[in-house]
């Protein structure tokens, strides 16, 4: 096979600086370059008075919040030129701005590859038209394509009234593509200004949705539709602000008071998730855990069932550096769900929370845990859980909210996930609670127990009044007789050593072991390898 050279080409022979055959296109570059600077000069260095308005609100452009967000110098942007083409409203009167309102690309993060599309609120208030949501579903597809992360950073006032349906097709084709990515790659929405309307519901799609207080607000129906249709006043703060969707809603998972520790936080995320469901989490240097001792573990949990401490504490015990990221940490506070390391290992850690109605399970516990298993389960990120729960919690308000669908959630979660799997029954787990979280007998693959705990349908002493109830009821001393009756079933069936005998706990260890123990399991079962069941999806409670 030969090798042709420009020099063996006659028709190129003689072609060099100034020959007529070259004069077209090098005539183009000084409009390219003009192009290019003035570009330059009015998008990406940006509009002063605009760039004024955003740091007025206390709120940083979008290319600002993208210097922050990636590796410096690495981002490349895509379709830069792009305009809308509408007239109703619009082009009519000459306003056609190049980006339309959204800055879209590929950066790295710690010299990872991710793709993040920023909405300008600069550029008609960062509201969806037809070429904008272009921007987005192209960034998304090539995010899919090429297995990388997907961060959206939303600041925009929702569909353009101007452009009619063709806005509303544009957010649609955003939801399908969020729906198709997910469990594919992780999808991250960061919220940094208003989000109104069907701009919602994107960020309710994706894996972890990021706020600021003060700056972002999140609703279907604003303020004055509220007032009207219902004569409630509300303010845009008390109706979508952060604090709300962080506390109440449970749709913020993160929430912040100012973007610079926000965007810190996105990349920190990062950095303990997978590009994609096909890749392993990324991996630290091991840290010596599986000979590792933690005496505090010992003091910190009390030995009285009904005394309560911070489960927080102990998670900080068991990880890495004691450096864990809590999510939905003030939204169904008495169930913790967090990302940390463990020997250099990424796992999720799903833990009751003593200090939060006894961490007995309610409706909103049982979602945020549920959602989060099946994240970790869908990016390969191995579960450890930490039981102290008495049960779920009772009373009619639960029972009418339907809290045994949404138990059933986080039930089949567990039951569903094929990661690796550990338990550790740090005190007590009682009844249908004990089960739900993740026991034995639901999948989990090591079940842990410490030697003070319980494990019963129920607390002794309220199974010892059902079952003696007759007798209680006719002795003259029913108390003396209640307290020998307690200790005669705490010895029988509540102790850890019973539950061991019967292969529903692997092992009784020393609470001071808890770490290395985990550690060890982790390791044991860094190969598990379970295929799901052929079918096209299961049905979930939802």
């Amino acid at each position: 096979m030969s090798v042709t050279s420009v020099r063996a080409l006659p028709e190129l022979r003689g072609r060099g600086e100034g020959t007529p055959g070259l004069r077209p296109g090098r005539e183009a570059m000084p409009e390219l370059r003009e192009r290019r600077r003035e570009l330059h000069s009015r998008i990406v260095e940006g509009r002063s008075e605009a760039v004024d308005r955003q740091h007025e609100l206390g709120k940083r452009t979008a290319r600002e919040r993208l210097g922050l967000l990636l590796d410096e110098g690495s981002f490349t942007e895509i379709e830069m030129y792009r305009r809308h083409r509408h007239a109703h409203g619009l082009k009519a009167n000459g306003t056609r701005p190049h980006t339309d309102g959204v800055v879209a690309g590929s950066g790295t993060i710690e010299g990872r590859r991710v793709f993040v599309y920023a909405q300008d609120f600069a550029i008609f208030g960062g509201s969806l038209g037809e070429a904008h949501a272009a921007k987005i579903h192209k960034t998304m597809d090539l995010a899919l394509s090429t297995g990388c992360p997907l961060i959206g950073l939303n600041d925009g006032g929702g569909a353009r009234i101007q452009e009619g349906v063709v806005a509303l097709d544009g957010y649609g084709g955003i939801f399908r593509r969020n729906v198709a990515a997910s469990g594919v790659i992780p999808q991250i929405s960061v919220v940094l200004g208003p989000c109104a309307g069907g701009a919602a519901y994107s960020p309710a799609l994706c894996d972890f949705t990021f706020m600021v207080t003060g700056t972002a607000q999140m609703y279907l129906t604003g303020p004055d539709v509220v007032a009207a249709v219902t004569g409630e006043q509300v303010t845009h703060e008390e109706l979508g602000g952060a604090d709300v969707h962080g506390e109440r809603s449970g749709v913020a998972t993160f929430v912040y008071d100012d973007e610079e520790s926000c965007l810190a936080d996105v990349r920190y995320l990062i950095s303990m998730l997978p590009a994609n469901n096909l890749d392993p989490p990324p991996g630290a240097p091991s840290r010596g855990a599986t000979a590792d001792e933690r005496p505090r573990l010992a003091e910190i949990v009390p030995h009285e069932p009904n005394k309560p401490y911070d489960m927080r504490w102990v998670v900080a015990e068991l990880v890495d550096d004691g450096e864990f990221l809590e999510l939905h940490e003030n939204w169904a506070r008495n169930v913790i769900c967090a990302l940390a390391r463990i020997d250099g290992d990424v796992v999720g850690i799903v833990g009751n929370q003593p200090t939060v109605l006894a961490g007995a399970l309610d409706s909103a516990a049982s979602q945020k845990a549920a959602r989060f298993v099946r994240f970790c389960d869908a990016f390969g990120i191995s579960l450890v859980t930490l039981v102290d729960v008495p049960g779920f919690l009772p009373g009619t308000d639960q029972e009418y909210g339907g809290i045994i669908r949404h138990g059933a959630k986080l039930m089949y979660a567990y039951c569903e996930a094929t990661v690796p799997r550990i338990q550790v029954i740090v005190r007590k787990a009682y009844g249908g609670a004990y089960i739900v979280m993740d026991s034995r007998s639901i999948g989990a693959d090591l079940s842990l127990a410490w030697p003070t705990n319980e494990i019963a349908v129920m607390g002794a002493e309220a199974a010892v009044n059902v079952i003696f109830r007759k007798e209680l009821a006719t002795t003259s001393d029913s108390d003396r007789l209640r307290s020998e009756l307690v200790c005669e079933y705490v010895d029988k069936l509540v102790h850890p050593y019973y539950a061991a005998e019967l292969g529903l706990v692997d092992d009784v260890i020393d609470p001071v072991h808890t770490r290395s123990a985990i550690a060890s399991g982790l390791a044991m079962l860094r190969g598990k390898r379970k295929a799901p069941p052929h079918r096209k999806h299961g049905n979930v409670p939802l």
